[in-house]
């Protein structure tokens, strides 16, 4: 799959989709991230007012695989998380970039290190 071009990326292989209102942007893990990992049978979110910090670990995905990290890309207050996942943690697998989204943060600062999809391409290359 392609990385979407309305999306800005981490290293750690999670993307960032800017919302409609000025200041929250909803966050998920990559479709590259969510293929390393196989199928996903758990996902431990951070709860909604929350703070989180750009690049510090706010939550977890179990697969069949292994257990791993969540790092936040941005700074900010998690206002909304998506409750489709604790009984369908499957969604990350089938659809990363829409139904598979972790949560929705306000943001505390403007993020300036996210990846351009590109720069992303030339990560999982």
């Amino acid at each position: 799959m392609a990385n979407p071009e309305n999306l800005q990326y981490t290293k750690e292989h999670e993307w960032v989709r800017d919302l409609a209102a000025a200041g929250t942007v909803s966050m998920g893990i990559t479709d590259f991230a969510q293929g390393a990992l196989g199928d996903i049978v758990y996902v431990q979110l951070p709860k909604i007012g929350d703070v989180v910090v750009s690049g510090k670990v706010c939550g977890e995905v179990e697969s069949t695989k292994s257990v791993s990290e969540i790092f936040a890309p941005v700074s900010g207050k998690v206002i909304t998380i998506n409750e489709s996942l604790s009984k369908s943690p499957e969604l990350i697998n089938s659809d990363p970039y829409n139904a598979g989204w972790l949560v929705e943060i306000e943001l505390s600062e403007t993020p300036n290190d996210l990846l351009t999809p590109e720069q992303y391409g030339q990560i999982t290359a």
